[in-house]
């Protein structure tokens, strides 16, 4: 979207007389005036926009604009993606997800006044305003036939545009290869990576709060139905990892959505509201399928589980085996 615009910016300038901003820059009191035509049901004519299809163009470029800056905002602050992740906060994220969907549903509505505006002029008009569109050709007035035409600038566009695009996609890498403010560590700790990861994942510390693991770790011996004992020392130093890199102390989705432990007192994770509300729609035969086996089994849905990231693009149901299998 944001190339798309940047192109209708460059072709607004260079382009031919009637996709330049220029020609249908109206001012405010011919607006009016447009508007008491209507009225009066005694119209002039226009070879370009009208007022008010001008209105609507400028008022489509302004809100999808929106909705590309809010969509940079929310990817960055909630998923520490895209060149501003460096510099927003999960809470600054949330905020432009809500302006980015509320601005969806507006360029809904306007698009449906808008094709109502087209079929109104085509029918007061008595012309095809749709096969203009694509054509770019309509019947002009008398007068019109000694203006003299505005001349497109196609290669001047092109160059433009190729070296926003290049700049563009610099700034980009540039920017999203800076590190990210209160996101975990892709390296865990040693002894917790061990002894927990012989059996399962070893979970990023992240995907819990410090009660949580302080929990689990009292009672090693009854770990989910497991023995899981470890040397006191071992437990030690897996504890103190676990509360200096909690959920608390992270700025991510997963550490905001699981901070919140089971309201029953289950230390599951896949018992947590977060968890629990992101996954409704998957059902409990989908995951004791193969390879799933288990809801806790986030690595076969996850291609980045181990990094406590969890971005929407890694996750991918994998195909179901077995006679039973039901569909994902």
């Amino acid at each position: 979207m944001i190339v798309a615009l940047g192109w209708r910016g460059v072709w607004g300038m260079l382009g031919s007389r009637f996709a330049r901003f220029a020609s249908f820059a109206y001012r405010p009191h011919t607006v009016i005036h447009h508007l008491r035509e209507l009225r009066d049901r005694d119209v002039e004519r226009h070879l370009g926009h009208n007022p008010l299809g001008a209105m609507m163009v400028f008022a489509f470029l302004g809100v999808l604009s929106a909705i590309a800056v809010t969509g940079v905002i929310a990817l960055g602050g909630m998923l520490k993606q895209g060149p501003a992740h460096a510099f927003l906060s999960y809470a600054t994220g949330i905020q432009a997800l809500q302006w980015h969907n509320l601005l969806a549903y507006l360029v809904l509505a306007m698009i449906c006044l808008h094709l109502a505006g087209v079929a109104y002029e085509s029918w007061r008009g008595h012309e095809n305003l749709v096969a203009a569109m694509i054509t770019g050709d309509k019947a002009g007035l008398v007068e019109e036939a000694s203006v003299v035409p505005v001349r497109a600038h196609p290669l001047g566009a092109l160059a433009t545009g190729l070296v926003a695009v290049t700049l563009g996609v610099s700034t980009v890498v540039q920017l999203s290869g800076r590190p990210a403010p209160l996101v975990p560590p892709v390296v865990t700790d040693p002894v917790f990576a061990e002894q927990c990861g012989a059996c399962h994942l070893a979970f990023p510390a992240n995907l819990a709060p410090a009660s949580t693991w302080a929990q689990i770790f009292q009672d090693l011996q009854h770990h989910f139905g497991a023995n899981a004992s470890l040397a006191p020392d071992q437990v030690a130093t897996a504890r103190h990892w676990l509360a200096a890199n909690s959920a608390e102390h992270w700025d991510t989705l997963p550490s905001h959505i699981l901070r919140t432990p089971a309201p029953d007192g289950s230390l599951r994770i896949t018992d947590s509201p977060g968890w629990r509300a992101r996954h409704h729609a998957i059902t409990a035969s989908t995951f004791a399928a193969k390879p799933i086996y288990r809801s806790s089994n986030c690595v076969a849905c996850h291609a980045d589980a181990a990094s406590g990231m969890f971005a929407p693009q890694n996750i991918a149901i994998p195909p179901l085996k077995g006679p039973n299998s039901p569909a994902p």
